[in-house]
């Protein structure tokens, strides 16, 4: 990983405090320490952006990218908060996949439009970056690049490469760029899984990151300016306050809007950084049921499954055997069966490993049992390593074992990034 000093980050601040009076050039991130208990009450970047009337954008044309979970406290979208608002000249919207109002499925978009309820152009950023995402912020003519989208704790969430590739087109385009942050829904204890090799770059991981990163939006921004972008956009990132590192979504207070149609709730983000890796198989991953990435199955797999997984002894969670319809996706309309995942202590639970484990345990017990003949497997994990190896016959703890070293060194970089206790 190329590494440049937080010195040599050109206009790379931190806005802490509620963003106050004090310039984003000199303010710290020791205003983001949390309350003491009892006491807190998380705010989110956006609230801390209104709280002192958006300082940070006056004078600029905003644009803000962003989805159905740029929501208030009061689940009112930030977008129509700050159309109202005569201290914000907001004059463009930006939509990721699934769009700006979350009406398309997974590997779509709403393309261009005018939003019905405020008037605004929104312009859509989905598979594009570089040059022509740069062109778009400036037909858009916006000054400032606004982010704020709920992401859901894994390398393959796309968001967070949607936040990556418009700080790239800003800096292409001249912008200067502004995150608001969230909170990681599955806490920001550890980072875990495999990490990314470049040459498997792809709209699910453009640089080496672990498959579960255990950042915010904001601790990314500044690991992807200060690591990965050729130079170094013009940022500022807002704060939480009242977040810790070890709080899970509900501790937040905040309404949950599904990040995408198929993260209906926090439970689906707990599994979802290991489940999501059965989209690399021939078994359906629950898409189209009403516990999507709980659910794992196929037609003629084996009951032992469940029993097998049982016998791990993997921590936080049980096995049940399942049996379930999905309503498109893989099967759709067929009973398949499989098994659900019960997480009864997250704390303890470690969702790659569990992961991994349902893997090697789904290949084992299934004679069906294939990969994607794209090997798409390869592209969420970021290299062949898990394929493979489980290939030939290695148990989930020598998988596991198998990306200890470069899981190391990412913790290593990450630590430089982490803003919150």
């Amino acid at each position: 990983m190329r590494r440049l000093s937080r010195r040599s980050l050109l206009a790379a601040t931190t806005t802490a405090a509620a963003v106050s009076a004090t310039p984003p050039a000199t303010a710290t991130a020791a205003a983001a320490t949390p309350a003491p208990e009892g006491t807190r009450r998380l705010r989110t970047g956006f609230e801390r952006l209104a709280a002192n009337g958006y300082s940070l954008l006056e004078g600029e044309r905003v644009g803000i990218v962003t989805n159905p979970t740029g929501v208030t406290r009061d689940a009112r979208h930030i977008v129509d908060v700050t159309h109202a608002d005569d201290r914000v000249n907001l004059v463009a919207v930006f939509g990721p996949e699934h769009g700006f109002r979350g009406t398309a499925q997974a590997g779509g978009s709403e393309g261009r439009y005018d939003d019905p309820a405020t008037g605004l152009p929104v312009y859509d950023t989905y598979l594009k970056s570089g040059q022509p995402l740069a062109d778009i912020f400036t037909a858009s003519g916006v000054d400032t690049v606004v982010f704020d989208i709920q992401d859901a704790g894994a390398r393959f969430y796309t968001y967070i490469w949607t936040l990556y590739d418009c700080m790239d087109a800003a800096r292409i385009a001249g912008k200067r760029f502004v995150v608001l942050d969230r909170p990681n829904p599955v806490t920001g204890r550890g980072a875990y899984g495999p990490v990314l090799h470049k040459e498997f770059a792809t709209f699910v991981g453009r640089e080496p990151i672990s498959q579960a990163h255990g950042m915010t939006v904001a601790e990314l921004a500044r690991l992807f300016n200060g690591e990965f972008l050729a130079e170094p956009v013009p940022l500022d990132t807002v704060l939480m306050s009242g977040w810790r590192r070890s709080d899970f979504y509900d501790a937040s207070g905040l309404p949950w809007v599904p990040p995408s149609p198929n993260m209906p709730t926090p439970d689906t983000a707990l599994v979802y950084s290991g489940t999501c890796l059965f989209e690399g198989t021939n078994l359906s991953e629950g898409r189209g049921t009403t516990r999507p990435f709980e659910l794992l199955g196929a037609e003629g797999i084996d009951r032992r499954w469940a029993a097998e997984a049982g016998q791990l002894g993997l921590p936080g969670v049980h096995f049940r055997e399942a049996y379930f319809a999905p309503t498109f996706s893989k099967f759709q309309g067929r009973t398949v069966g499989g098994v659900q995942l019960h997480v009864h202590d997250r704390v303890a639970y470690d969702p790659v490993r569990t992961g991994i484990a349902l893997l090697v345990t789904a290949k084992q017990v299934w004679s069906g049992f294939a990969w994607r003949p794209d090997n798409w497997i390869d592209k969420l994990t970021g290299s062949t390593l898990v394929r493979t190896m489980i290939d030939a016959g290695a148990t989930a703890d020598e998988v596991v074992a198998g990306w200890q070293d470069e899981l190391a060194a990412f913790r290593r970089v990450r630590k430089e990034y982490l803003l919150y206790r």
